[in-house]
């Protein structure tokens, strides 16, 4: 039997008071309908105010509020979606003037978050990131959540997510999940530091896919690994993150992760609990960040991604630009270097990308053969965690050893080279 979809009336707010990246517009409240469609809703209308600054009581406005009480009624509505953050008395406000359930951004984002969690690692980040939202919001809101599960089910829009039989409105207990869930990331992040310690052992590159939810970041990880990843049109269709070994060219064998895509206003608290997946993006050695050129506001979706790339402390790892959808585009395509244009679905361009990925990983980086006397055994270890050891072979006078290193590891072999691409060598890169 088919869920009867949950109507929505969307509103916005455009003030002069506040920061540009927050105010509401055609293409915001577009995106914000699609959010409600992720999440299993449906949009049917939407009213975009224009202000000073924000009213403190309502938000919007009194005049506004009438008219989405008008919209609701008429339409047979069940939720009024803003697309900015809401205080917790103006939600508290809203829901009683409007007659219907009140959701902000945030909490349809963390909505849809609580749906698509399928690992148990991406349930206890997206548990953390509800508590976090909701800890403010406990007085007088949302006392009676329903026990829901990863899946979804039939619960209404906004009621998804960790609650309980009836959420606990004691701070005091909705702290300590706080606490003991913050733990049990750590742990994750933990394990993770010796997953990735075990790949820099056995020196496999990590390249992380990023970019604007909906980019094309799971096609394009199918069409690169044959993973058969889903892909589906739609906002957040990716959560867990999903790492695949492939081969890009016959010497270089990478892993290739994808990773949730970001939005604009994405909850700062969601983008914290979700620091134990994205901080995979700090250790990569080359991010590729995929961009919907057939979107009409890719360049801001791209600065949008750069500055959370910043945040997460990757800004300075080699990035390369990838244009996708690129068939679906009719003017003049991107180019230069660092830049490739693609179609992920039909996989033109992808072996223009897997030449451009294989050149960012081989650059610097230098062949050379050393005979190592015994006593230096320790600079075997050093190779294998720092550089890229192709053959190791014992013989009467020590190791011999091939491997691919990066400059600064130059000075640390070079009293053992017996060959290697010294010639192109600078000074700069011996001292």
């Amino acid at each position: 039997m088919e869920t009867k979809k949950e109507k929505a009336v969307l509103a916005g707010l455009s003030a002069n008071s506040m920061a540009v990246d927050e105010r509401s517009t055609e293409i915001s409240m577009q995106e914000l309908a699609a959010l409600v469609e992720t999440a299993g809703g449906e949009a049917v209308a939407y009213v975009l105010q224009n202000k000073a600054t924000p009213e403190a009581r309502t938000f919007i406005g009194e005049g506004k509020v009438q008219e989405m009480k008008e919209l609701i009624d008429r339409n047979e509505c069940d939720l009024a979606v803003f697309d900015n953050e809401l205080s917790p008395s103006q939600m508290r406000v809203l829901s009683e003037d409007l007659g219907v359930k009140v959701l902000d951004r945030s909490g349809l984002i963390l909505d849809i978050f609580a749906q698509r969690a399928q690992t148990r690692e991406g349930q206890l980040q997206v548990e953390l990131a509800q508590y976090e939202y909701l800890l403010p919001r406990l007085t007088g809101m949302w006392t009676h959540l329903v026990r829901q599960t990863a899946a979804g089910g039939s619960s209404p829009i906004g009621t998804r997510g960790p609650g309980e039989t009836q959420l606990e409105t004691d701070r005091r207990h909705i702290r300590r999940k706080i606490q003991k869930l913050r733990e049990e990331l750590e742990e994750v992040r933990r394990v993770r530091g010796t997953q990735r310690r075990r790949r820099e052992k056995n020196s496999m590159p990590v390249v992380a896919l990023v970019g604007y939810t909906n980019s094309g970041k799971s096609t394009l990880l199918n069409c690169l690994t044959g993973a058969g990843i889903p892909a589906n049109d739609r906002l957040f269709d990716t959560l867990d993150t999903t790492t695949r070994r492939t081969e890009i060219s016959e010497t270089q064998e990478i892993l290739l992760s994808d990773t949730v895509g970001f939005i604009r206003k994405l909850p700062h608290h969601l983008v914290e609990a979700f620091k134990a997946t994205l901080e995979e993006l700090a250790y990569a050695d080359v991010l590729l960040h995929i961009i919907d050129i057939s979107s009409p506001t890719w360049e801001e979706q791209a600065k949008i991604v750069d500055e959370l790339i910043d945040q997460l402390g990757a800004s300075k790892t080699p990035c390369i630009r990838v244009f996708n959808k690129c068939d679906a585009f009719s003017g003049e395509l991107p180019h230069g270097e660092g830049i490739v244009c693609i179609s992920a679905k039909t996989g033109e361009g992808a072996a223009a990308l897997l030449s451009a990925l294989s050149k960012q990983l081989e650059n610097g980086k230098r062949n050379v053969e050393l005979l190592l006397p015994y006593r230096e055994a320790g600079v075997l270890e050093f190779l294998h965690r720092e550089g890229s050891v192709t053959s190791a072979e014992y013989v009467d006078d020590g190791i011999r050893v091939n491997a691919v290193i990066r400059p600064e590891l130059w000075g640390r072999v070079r009293a053992f080279v017996i060959k290697g691409e010294t010639e192109d060598l600078s000074q700069d890169d011996i001292t």
